[in-house]
Order: structure tokens, then sequence, then C-alpha cells
């Protein structure tokens, strides 16, 4: 029995590519600049993201953040107070 087809959703709504395209014309332009800090947006990847976020807020439809990065670094933290702990605890 062959595998069943996944019927294919659009995972980026329109309104979220504009946004994106609009984002990569400025960067490409030299306009495009950073949130906080307001430095010009070099990388591809950036504005890529900047984009998305502005459609997120829009309220496109566009997938979730990825929180992977974000556990990754509290989990360093956490393994780092353990082993300080630990090291303290035997002197």
């Amino acid at each position: 029995m062959p595998a069943k087809k996944k019927s294919s959703a659009r995972k980026y709504s329109p309104k979220a590519s504009n946004s994106v395209e609009r984002e990569m014309r400025a960067m490409k332009e030299g306009k495009l600049k950073s949130g906080r800090s307001k430095k010009k947006v070099t990388s591809r990847k950036q504005a890529i993201a900047i984009g998305l976020s502005e459609a997120r807020k829009a309220g496109a439809k566009v997938p979730a953040k990825k929180k992977s990065a974000a556990k990754k670094t509290s989990a360093k933290k956490k393994s780092a107070t353990k082993k300080s702990t630990k090291k303290t605890a035997k002197k």
C-alpha cells in the first residue's frame, strides 16, 4: 500500500512572503536597520527574520519561532550553576 500523500497547505501566507520580499529589497538597497541598535543589516538570514517577525505582528500566517536555541542556552546556564555549586560543596 503506498504512503498517504500529505495535503500541501501553505506554511507561509502571501502576506508574509510580501513582507520578507520588501525587507530583502531594503537590505539590498542598504536601508534596512536592525531593531534596537539601528545598525545596518547585511545578513540575508537576518533580513528574512525581520520580515517574518513583522508579518507575525501584522497577523499573517507564519509558523511559530523555533524555541530550541533559547532552550540550549538556558540548559547550559543551569548545568554551569550546578557544577559550580558541586565544587563549592566539596570544599
